[in-house]
């Protein structure tokens, strides 16, 4: 994680980095990398899957809790639909009859860089109260 483009960062540890999709599924749709370059989960070594794994169920369980969701859609993909060639795990907050059916993901902006920066402090806060 190079930290080249600018992000609404979520959380940081030693190995790994969370942020704002900026083209999320639903508003509050984190994706988190391992800082060390991994371009898919073959190839996560076997000492960052417990730290990715990890910061990928905080996540899920801080979305109840920071936004309200009702649950949480946790996905990655490897080489196909891979956007970017660096593993990713999205997390997705979810509500009852939002409309998500099957891997058809509707994409949604964010109204302007406060409103983004206002979903990356509440799950900001998840986190740290989880």
């Amino acid at each position: 994680m190079e930290g080249k483009e600018p992000a609404y960062v979520v959380e940081e540890t030693a190995d790994t980095v969370s942020f704002l999709d900026t083209r999320p599924v639903f508003k509050g749709h984190v994706l988190i990398v391992p800082r060390r370059h991994v371009e898919t989960l073959a190839d996560l070594s076997p000492e960052l899957v417990g730290p990715v794994f990890t910061a990928a169920q905080r996540h899920a369980a801080a979305m109840t809790t920071a936004l309200s969701a009702d649950g949480s859609f946790v996905a990655m993909n490897n080489t196909v639909s891979q956007s970017v060639p660096h593993l990713h795990v999205h997390v997705v907050p979810r509500r009852r009859k939002d409309g998500l059916r099957g891997f058809f993901w509707p994409r949604h902006t964010y109204a302007d860089p406060a409103e983004a920066e206002q979903y990356a402090a509440l799950l900001s806060a998840g986190l740290a109260s989880g």
